[in-house]
């Protein structure tokens, strides 16, 4: 049986997701975030090391990291929801798993950083950070926000889905660094085919199932 150790509010929903799409049966094992700080519990340590979610554990297997755990599950699962081998899709597949982390989220995150770092200043001092902050975002981070959105307009104007025609894991990846880009960045203004992406993925019932399994999530 498949043990997913979930954190509220984080990537953890979308493991909850792949394994709705994918049919496997599994356990939750729920985990929740100081609400003061915000940061994960000591709980999760003792599941791994660095006491992040998602975890999952699989006949004693532990396996961490968001990517890792997509192919693992997809790779169980036979190769479901993911291209043949050998296509431009099957490409493409392995490029987005990657890049949903590896490049999409490290803007967002110093978006979300440098957002809050004004309200935790000192009161004194606040207008000043305010402004440098501000400064850095919007010469370095908003314009790095728009070249991603951008790409990922463009892209879905020509398939519906990041990897192809098909709806695939890629697409489970990408939709936290989508919904993240939609609360913090704007993402959606003027890109239509990002929002139909959203609307799209809202619709499918595992992921709804999903949802509801997993608690309160803010896509952020």
């Amino acid at each position: 049986m498949i043990i997913v150790h979930h954190l509220n509010d984080s990537r953890s929903q979308r493991v909850l997701w792949l394994l709705e799409e994918l049919g496997p049966p599994y356990e939750i094992v729920h985990h929740q975030r100081d609400p003061q700080t915000m940061l994960a519990p000591d709980s999760l340590k003792s599941v791994h090391p660095l006491g992040k979610s998602p975890v999952i554990v699989d006949g004693g297997q532990v396996i961490a990291e968001t990517g890792a755990i997509v192919e693992y599950l997809v790779e169980k699962a036979g190769g479901k929801l993911r291209p043949p081998a050998g296509t431009a899709q099957a490409l493409a597949w392995t490029y987005w798993l990657h890049y949903a982390e590896g490049s999409a989220m490290p803007p967002l995150l110093l978006k979300l950083v440098f957002s809050a770092i004004p309200d935790r200043t000192p009161g004194l001092i606040r207008p000043l950070v305010r402004m440098i902050t501000g400064q850095v975002e919007t010469g370095f981070v908003d314009p790095q926000l728009e070249t991603h959105f951008d790409y990922w307009e463009g892209v879905l104007s020509k398939t519906r889905w990041f990897a192809g025609a098909e709806f695939t894991a890629a697409d489970v990846m990408m939709s936290f660094p989508v919904e993240a880009a939609a609360q913090r960045g704007d993402a959606l203004t003027g890109r239509p085919h990002l929002k139909a992406f959203l609307g799209a993925i809202h619709s499918r019932p595992a992921w709804r199932t999903a949802l509801e399994k997993g608690g309160p999530y803010s896509f952020a």
